[in-house]
């Protein structure tokens, strides 16, 4: 695999490789994202889980700033505790730039994985690929019930931002449920682990532009239109698999309350979104 990566990427594996080997707390580097799912290219980022001895496993996470610094001309850093993730230190290198991701873990960590990693190296590679072979894979997709319970509000929040003229806001807010609840969904549709909107220009998952459509200009009515759409859509895609707990008065308390035209040619009637929620 590291024979057909770009320069740069190639670049760097030899290096965090010769790294790891000569580092004694280190018992394994495994590599995932694009690295395992295909689609890696020079844009890519690099993903790198690095299994630690239990015991140095503090005196490492105090040192792994310096320990990224060690891995060639680290520009920034910070840690993931952002996205839950307070193992992880996110790094962009450069020149040329490369974004890089390296997570910290211990060997019990390897028990319940979102994906199955390549191992690069590993002291004990006989011990890393049983630990593997045995532990819990499953993607976190979210379940009919988890977008039903969200998609209201988040929608009801990007209707307030446009009505009160916060433009900027409701463009903020429309782009995060298209990465929260619409772009799982139409992976979701087309049988796929749920992703946000990571590549679904390159897979045709939105080929009738419907997802485009919720994209808005700066502009109280591109944006009232794309909100519209995005409700629209939603419903759309419920439809492949209704949710158990639907919520009451929707999407009609909505519509009612963006003064929307319920016979308007772009937006789902309330009879038509009755009969998805039976």
């Amino acid at each position: 695999m590291t024979s057909t990566l770009p320069p740069v990427h190639a670049a760097f594996v030899a290096r965090i490789l010769a790294a790891v080997k000569h580092h004694p707390y280190v018992d394994g580097l495994l590599a995932g994202g694009s690295f395992i799912h295909g689609g890696l290219d020079e844009h890519s980022d690099l993903d790198f889980v690095l299994v630690i001895d239990e015991v140095a496993y503090p005196q490492v996470m105090n040192s792994r700033m310096a320990f990224a610094q060690s891995l060639g001309t680290l520009i920034s850093a910070f840690s993931g505790e952002h996205v839950g993730e307070p193992r992880l230190l996110i790094c962009l290198y450069g020149p040329p730039l490369l974004h890089v991701d390296l997570k910290f873990v211990t060997a019990s960590d390897l028990d319940h994985r979102i994906e199955m990693p390549a191992v690069l190296f590993a002291r004990d590679r006989e011990r890393i690929a049983a630990q593997l072979g045995a532990a819990t894979i499953a993607w976190p997709n979210m379940s009919p019930d988890w977008f039903e319970a969200r998609a209201w509000i988040w929608l009801h929040y990007a209707a307030t931002k446009l009505l009160r003229g916060e433009l900027f806001e409701a463009v903020g807010m429309l782009s995060f449920f298209r990465e929260q609840v619409l772009g799982p969904m139409l992976y979701r549709r087309a049988g796929l682990p749920q992703r946000g909107v990571r590549r679904i220009e390159m897979l045709g998952l939105d080929g009738d532009k419907a997802l485009a459509s919720t994209a808005p200009q700066l502009e109280a009515a591109s944006v009232r239109a794309a909100l519209l759409s995005a409700l629209n859509l939603y419903l759309q895609l419920r439809a492949d698999a209704p949710p158990q707990n639907a919520t009451d008065g929707m999407p009609s308390m909505l519509l009612s309350f963006l003064g929307a035209d319920l016979s308007c040619s772009n937006v789902i009637s309330v009879p038509e979104a009755q009969d998805v929620i039976d």
